[in-house]
């Protein structure tokens, strides 16, 4: 049973890291409609900035807030300067571009940042935390709290501000708000910035406990768009839960069956889940209609 425990407990520290990437590919989406592939980079820029600023003798704290307030500003400049020209492009165009933006993004790391692997010190401390016999490392609780965090935060934004109000209007019918004096522009770029953020996050939190390096990103962004897929696309609630459930599957079947194939039955539960019902598990439904 502990062992069935620890197993679990693994699972949903990696579910919370697709959590966070899949709530970035939400945010996005429910707003501009566009798929963004290069969420993952934003992941990879948070970690390896904040690893490179602690090398020039910048504090822990300072170095993170430098590397989320970078990765928020490439972010909306993604928006300004490349997506907001090719806005009324084909669905599969923008997938592509995105997917190259990606590419040129690691390519830049790989070049500034080589192709090592760099550790980061945990926030708080190595020692694990023990309970009912499952051990759970301290870094492995701030990726959970940064999961409700983000959530909670990204709710009372939506739910309670002006500014909510504003993207949820820009969700819902772009044209209704733009006669009522809202820019969806702004919004998106807003939208973008909101996940460079969260994405510079999940890199930051991750990185004590699996390292971080150029090209980190890519599966850990096909992970959270799986599990944005899987819990219904624009249901941020919905695909926290899926991304919680993907990341059982796979500390079970790595455990139970083959490590090998750990990757492998996170995609097959994607796959027969889509299957059954295409709209995923929750269906998808619009951030101003009741998603956060």
């Amino acid at each position: 049973m502990t062992e069935l425990l620890q197993y679990v407990a693994n699972g949903l520290v990696s579910g919370g890291i697709y959590a966070i990437v899949a709530v970035g590919f939400i945010t996005i989406y429910s707003v501009s409609k566009v798929i963004n592939l290069a969420q993952g980079e934003f992941l990879m820029l948070g970690g390896m900035m904040t690893v490179a600023l602690i090398g020039m003798n910048i504090p822990y704290g300072e170095a993170a807030l430098l590397a989320i307030a970078a990765v928020t500003l490439i972010g909306v400049l993604m928006q300004k300067y490349v997506i907001a020209y090719v806005k009324n492009s084909n669905p599969i165009s923008l997938i592509i571009l995105t997917i190259g933006i990606s590419t040129l993004i690691r390519g830049i790391a790989s070049t500034a940042w080589g192709k090592d692997a760099f550790a980061l010190a945990p926030i708080t401390s190595n020692e694990p935390i023990s309970f009912a016999g499952v051990n759970i490392a301290q870094q492995s609780v701030w990726i959970l709290l940064s999961v409700l965090i983000i959530l909670f935060l990204l709710w009372f934004l939506m739910e309670k501000t002006i500014l909510g109000k504003k993207i949820n209007a820009c969700s819902i019918n772009p044209m209704a708000a733009r006669l009522m004096g809202i820019s969806p522009a702004k919004m998106s770029m807003l939208a973008f910035a909101i996940s460079g953020a969260t994405g510079a996050i999940a890199g930051i939190v991750i990185a004590p406990l699996n390292v971080t390096s150029y090209d980190v990103g890519v599966l850990l962004g096909i992970k959270g768009f799986s599990a944005a897929i899987l819990g219904g696309l624009g249901n941020p609630l919905g695909a926290t839960a899926a991304a919680f459930l993907l990341g059982i599957v796979e500390s079970l079947g790595a455990g139970y069956v083959s490590s090998g194939m750990k990757d492998a039955f996170a995609f097959l539960v994607l796959i027969g889940v889509l299957l059954i019902k295409p709209s995923g598990i929750f269906g998808e439904r619009s951030v101003g209609k009741g998603g956060l």
